[in-house]
Protein backbone atom coordinates (compact mmCIF):
# COMPACT_ATOMS: atom_id res chain seq x y z
CA UNK A 1 0.00 0.00 0.00
CA UNK A 2 2.65 2.20 1.33
CA UNK A 3 4.51 1.64 -2.18
CA UNK A 4 1.12 2.58 -4.25
CA UNK A 5 1.20 5.75 -2.05
CA UNK A 6 4.79 6.73 -3.02
CA UNK A 7 4.10 5.84 -6.44
CA UNK A 8 1.06 8.20 -6.76
CA UNK A 9 3.50 11.15 -5.36
CA UNK A 10 6.45 10.55 -7.35
CA UNK A 11 4.36 10.51 -11.00
CA UNK A 12 3.28 14.37 -9.82
CA UNK A 13 6.73 15.20 -9.25
CA UNK A 14 7.64 13.85 -12.85
CA UNK A 15 5.07 15.13 -14.67
CA UNK A 16 4.39 18.63 -12.93
CA UNK A 17 7.41 21.08 -12.61
CA UNK A 18 5.22 22.85 -10.47
CA UNK A 19 5.61 20.46 -8.08
CA UNK A 20 8.78 21.78 -5.78
CA UNK A 21 8.46 18.60 -2.35
CA UNK A 22 6.47 15.28 -1.40
CA UNK A 23 4.81 17.34 1.38
CA UNK A 24 3.51 20.15 -1.13
CA UNK A 25 1.81 17.25 -3.46
CA UNK A 26 0.43 15.30 -0.61
CA UNK A 27 -1.25 18.32 0.51
CA UNK A 28 -1.94 20.85 -1.94
CA UNK A 29 -3.01 18.56 -4.92
CA UNK A 30 -6.97 17.88 -5.36
CA UNK A 31 -5.60 15.04 -8.11
CA UNK A 32 -4.15 13.10 -5.30
CA UNK A 33 -6.91 13.46 -2.69
CA UNK A 34 -9.40 12.65 -5.67
CA UNK A 35 -7.66 9.42 -6.18
CA UNK A 36 -7.06 8.12 -2.55
CA UNK A 37 -10.67 9.03 -2.01
CA UNK A 38 -11.76 6.91 -5.20
CA UNK A 39 -9.96 3.84 -3.49
CA UNK A 40 -12.59 3.30 -0.55
CA UNK A 41 -15.49 4.25 -2.83
CA UNK A 42 -14.70 1.87 -5.33
CA UNK A 43 -14.20 -0.81 -2.91
CA UNK A 44 -17.34 0.21 -1.12
CA UNK A 45 -18.81 0.04 -4.41
CA UNK A 46 -17.26 -3.48 -5.27
CA UNK A 47 -18.45 -4.84 -2.26
CA UNK A 48 -22.35 -4.05 -2.06
CA UNK A 49 -21.93 -0.73 0.08
CA UNK A 50 -23.43 1.35 -3.12
CA UNK A 51 -24.92 3.80 -1.28
CA UNK A 52 -21.69 4.13 1.18
CA UNK A 53 -19.22 4.55 -2.12
CA UNK A 54 -21.59 6.94 -3.73
CA UNK A 55 -21.38 9.27 -0.07
CA UNK A 56 -17.37 9.21 -0.28
CA UNK A 57 -17.49 10.12 -4.31
CA UNK A 58 -20.23 12.86 -3.23
CA UNK A 59 -17.62 13.85 -0.50
CA UNK A 60 -14.80 14.06 -2.75
CA UNK A 61 -16.53 15.73 -5.60
CA UNK A 62 -17.23 18.64 -2.77
CA UNK A 63 -13.94 18.71 -1.14
CA UNK A 64 -11.55 18.29 -4.65
CA UNK A 65 -14.08 19.37 -7.69
CA UNK A 66 -13.27 16.42 -9.15
CA UNK A 67 -16.68 13.67 -10.07
CA UNK A 68 -15.49 10.12 -10.08
CA UNK A 69 -17.90 7.76 -9.96
CA UNK A 70 -16.71 4.79 -7.53
CA UNK A 71 -17.86 2.19 -9.85
CA UNK A 72 -15.26 3.42 -12.05
CA UNK A 73 -11.24 2.19 -12.50
CA UNK A 74 -8.56 3.78 -12.51
CA UNK A 75 -4.77 2.35 -12.52
CA UNK A 76 -1.68 3.03 -10.89
CA UNK A 77 0.19 6.44 -11.38
CA UNK A 78 -3.13 8.34 -12.81
CA UNK A 79 -2.44 12.08 -12.69
CA UNK A 80 -5.53 14.61 -12.27
CA UNK A 81 -3.99 18.21 -13.07
CA UNK A 82 -5.58 20.83 -12.10
CA UNK A 83 -8.50 18.63 -12.98
CA UNK A 84 -11.46 20.98 -11.88
CA UNK A 85 -14.29 20.38 -13.29
CA UNK A 86 -13.54 16.71 -14.30
CA UNK A 87 -16.20 13.95 -14.28
CA UNK A 88 -15.56 10.22 -14.97
CA UNK A 89 -18.34 7.93 -15.73
CA UNK A 90 -19.42 4.89 -14.27
CA UNK A 91 -18.02 2.14 -16.71
CA UNK A 92 -14.72 4.30 -17.58
CA UNK A 93 -11.46 2.53 -17.09
CA UNK A 94 -8.24 4.58 -16.93
CA UNK A 95 -5.24 2.61 -17.78
CA UNK A 96 -1.69 3.07 -15.47
CA UNK A 97 0.21 6.26 -15.86
CA UNK A 98 -2.59 8.43 -17.75
CA UNK A 99 -2.87 12.06 -17.21
CA UNK A 100 -6.42 13.66 -17.28
CA UNK A 101 -6.67 17.90 -17.34
CA UNK A 102 -9.25 20.35 -16.32
CA UNK A 103 -12.53 20.28 -17.67
CA UNK A 104 -12.62 16.76 -19.05
CA UNK A 105 -15.60 14.31 -19.06
CA UNK A 106 -15.01 10.54 -19.88
CA UNK A 107 -19.10 10.16 -20.13
CA UNK A 108 -21.12 7.81 -21.78
CA UNK A 109 -23.93 7.85 -24.93
CA UNK A 110 -25.98 4.84 -23.87
CA UNK A 111 -28.98 4.69 -21.53
CA UNK A 112 -28.81 0.85 -20.93
CA UNK A 113 -28.06 -0.08 -17.47
CA UNK A 114 -25.18 -2.61 -16.73
CA UNK A 115 -23.74 -1.67 -20.51
CA UNK A 116 -20.35 -0.81 -20.90
CA UNK A 117 -21.01 3.12 -21.88
CA UNK A 118 -18.05 5.22 -21.12
CA UNK A 119 -14.89 4.82 -22.64
CA UNK A 120 -11.39 2.69 -21.79
CA UNK A 121 -8.13 4.91 -21.50
CA UNK A 122 -4.73 2.36 -21.85
CA UNK A 123 -1.71 3.09 -20.42
CA UNK A 124 0.01 6.61 -20.72
CA UNK A 125 -2.72 8.49 -22.35
CA UNK A 126 -3.07 12.52 -22.07
CA UNK A 127 -6.19 13.65 -22.06
CA UNK A 128 -6.15 17.45 -22.53
CA UNK A 129 -8.28 20.27 -20.90
CA UNK A 130 -11.90 20.96 -21.68
CA UNK A 131 -11.85 17.48 -24.23
CA UNK A 132 -15.23 15.22 -23.73
CA UNK A 133 -14.41 11.43 -24.74
CA UNK A 134 -18.13 9.57 -24.98
CA UNK A 135 -18.94 5.93 -25.70
CA UNK A 136 -17.92 3.05 -24.52
CA UNK A 137 -14.82 2.35 -26.99
CA UNK A 138 -11.01 1.93 -26.27
CA UNK A 139 -8.49 4.89 -26.84
CA UNK A 140 -5.18 3.01 -27.31
CA UNK A 141 -2.17 2.95 -25.24
CA UNK A 142 -0.24 6.71 -25.58
CA UNK A 143 -2.92 8.14 -27.60
CA UNK A 144 -3.25 11.73 -26.92
CA UNK A 145 -6.66 13.21 -26.67
CA UNK A 146 -6.47 17.57 -27.82
CA UNK A 147 -7.68 20.19 -25.77
CA UNK A 148 -11.57 20.60 -26.11
CA UNK A 149 -11.79 17.83 -28.72
CA UNK A 150 -15.42 16.06 -29.08
CA UNK A 151 -13.83 11.94 -29.22
CA UNK A 152 -16.70 9.96 -30.00
CA UNK A 153 -15.14 6.77 -31.84
CA UNK A 154 -11.53 4.46 -31.22
CA UNK A 155 -8.17 6.12 -31.07
CA UNK A 156 -5.79 3.93 -32.24
CA UNK A 157 -2.23 3.51 -29.70
CA UNK A 158 0.18 6.39 -29.96
CA UNK A 159 -2.33 8.43 -32.25
CA UNK A 160 -3.35 11.73 -31.26
CA UNK A 161 -7.63 13.35 -31.77
CA UNK A 162 -7.95 16.99 -32.38
CA UNK A 163 -11.40 18.67 -33.59
CA UNK A 164 -14.81 18.23 -33.01
CA UNK A 165 -15.62 15.73 -33.81
CA UNK A 166 -12.03 14.50 -33.41
CA UNK A 167 -10.12 13.60 -36.39
CA UNK A 168 -7.37 11.25 -35.82
CA UNK A 169 -3.45 11.96 -36.38
CA UNK A 170 -2.10 8.78 -36.85
CA UNK A 171 1.48 8.12 -35.16
CA UNK A 172 4.44 7.61 -37.61
CA UNK A 173 7.24 4.98 -37.12
CA UNK A 174 5.40 3.90 -33.53
CA UNK A 175 5.79 7.34 -32.18
CA UNK A 176 3.03 9.27 -31.55
CA UNK A 177 2.72 12.75 -33.30
CA UNK A 178 3.72 15.49 -30.70
CA UNK A 179 6.41 18.10 -29.84
CA UNK A 180 9.01 15.74 -28.46
CA UNK A 181 11.83 15.88 -30.81
CA UNK A 182 13.46 12.46 -31.89
CA UNK A 183 16.75 14.01 -30.29
CA UNK A 184 15.62 15.20 -27.44
CA UNK A 185 13.48 12.51 -26.23
CA UNK A 186 11.25 13.37 -22.95
CA UNK A 187 9.06 11.12 -20.87
CA UNK A 188 6.02 12.82 -20.85
CA UNK A 189 4.32 16.19 -22.93
CA UNK A 190 1.92 18.27 -21.21
CA UNK A 191 -1.24 19.02 -22.55
CA UNK A 192 -0.88 16.08 -25.51
CA UNK A 193 0.56 19.19 -28.13
CA UNK A 194 1.09 18.18 -31.55
CA UNK A 195 3.01 19.74 -33.69
CA UNK A 196 1.35 17.77 -36.47
CA UNK A 197 -1.26 19.83 -38.96
CA UNK A 198 -4.98 19.68 -38.34
CA UNK A 199 -6.14 16.67 -40.64
CA UNK A 200 -8.49 19.06 -42.09
CA UNK A 201 -6.03 21.64 -42.68
CA UNK A 202 -3.69 19.17 -44.34
CA UNK A 203 -6.74 18.22 -46.26
CA UNK A 204 -7.33 21.83 -47.58
CA UNK A 205 -3.80 22.89 -48.38
CA UNK A 206 -3.71 19.35 -50.36
CA UNK A 207 -6.36 20.69 -52.60
CA UNK A 208 -5.04 24.49 -52.63
CA UNK A 209 -1.63 23.19 -54.01
CA UNK A 210 -3.40 20.86 -56.35
CA UNK A 211 -5.40 23.75 -57.86
CA UNK A 212 -2.69 26.25 -58.14
CA UNK A 213 -0.48 23.27 -60.39
CA UNK A 214 -3.36 22.90 -62.14
CA UNK A 215 -3.44 26.74 -63.38
CA UNK A 216 -0.07 26.70 -63.89
CA UNK A 217 -0.07 23.57 -66.33
CA UNK A 218 -3.11 25.29 -68.18
CA UNK A 219 -1.25 28.81 -68.36
CA UNK A 220 1.87 26.70 -69.87
CA UNK A 221 -0.30 25.28 -72.35
CA UNK A 222 -1.92 28.39 -73.17
CA UNK A 223 1.50 29.83 -73.97
CA UNK A 224 2.51 26.87 -75.94
CA UNK A 225 -0.36 27.03 -78.39
CA UNK A 226 0.42 31.00 -78.73
CA UNK A 227 3.97 30.21 -79.50
CA UNK A 228 2.68 27.57 -82.17
CA UNK A 229 -0.40 29.97 -83.76
CA UNK A 230 2.28 32.28 -84.33
CA UNK A 231 4.29 29.97 -86.82
CA UNK A 232 1.00 29.38 -89.23
CA UNK A 233 -0.65 31.96 -91.48
CA UNK A 234 -4.30 31.53 -90.15
CA UNK A 235 -3.48 34.06 -87.58
CA UNK A 236 -3.72 33.92 -83.90
CA UNK A 237 -5.90 31.15 -82.60
CA UNK A 238 -5.78 31.57 -78.81
CA UNK A 239 -9.08 32.70 -77.36
CA UNK A 240 -9.44 36.57 -76.19
CA UNK A 241 -10.21 35.27 -72.42
CA UNK A 242 -7.57 32.14 -72.26
CA UNK A 243 -5.63 32.28 -69.01
CA UNK A 244 -2.02 32.86 -69.94
CA UNK A 245 -0.83 33.98 -66.90
CA UNK A 246 -1.23 32.35 -63.24
CA UNK A 247 -3.77 34.21 -61.13
CA UNK A 248 -4.51 31.52 -58.31
CA UNK A 249 -3.17 33.18 -55.19
CA UNK A 250 -2.21 29.56 -53.31
CA UNK A 251 -0.01 31.31 -50.65
CA UNK A 252 -2.97 33.67 -49.42
CA UNK A 253 -5.23 30.69 -49.32
CA UNK A 254 -3.00 29.15 -47.36
CA UNK A 255 -2.39 31.67 -44.54
CA UNK A 256 -6.34 31.66 -44.50
CA UNK A 257 -6.53 27.99 -43.69
CA UNK A 258 -3.80 28.14 -41.32
CA UNK A 259 -1.47 25.69 -39.37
Amino acid sequence: MFARLRSDIQCILDRDPAARSTWEVITCYPGLHAVWLHRPAHWCWGNGLKWLGRFISHFARWFTGIEIHPGAKIGERVFFDHAMGVVVGETAEIGDGCTIYQGVTLGGTSLYKGAKRHPTLGKDVVVSAGAKVLGGFEVGDGAKIGSNAVVIKPVPAGATAVGIPARIIPSKEGQSADVTEPQQPRKFTAYGITQEDDPLSQAMRGLIDNASSQEHQIALLWQAIEKLSACVKTGDCVPDDAARKEQFEAGKLNDLVGK
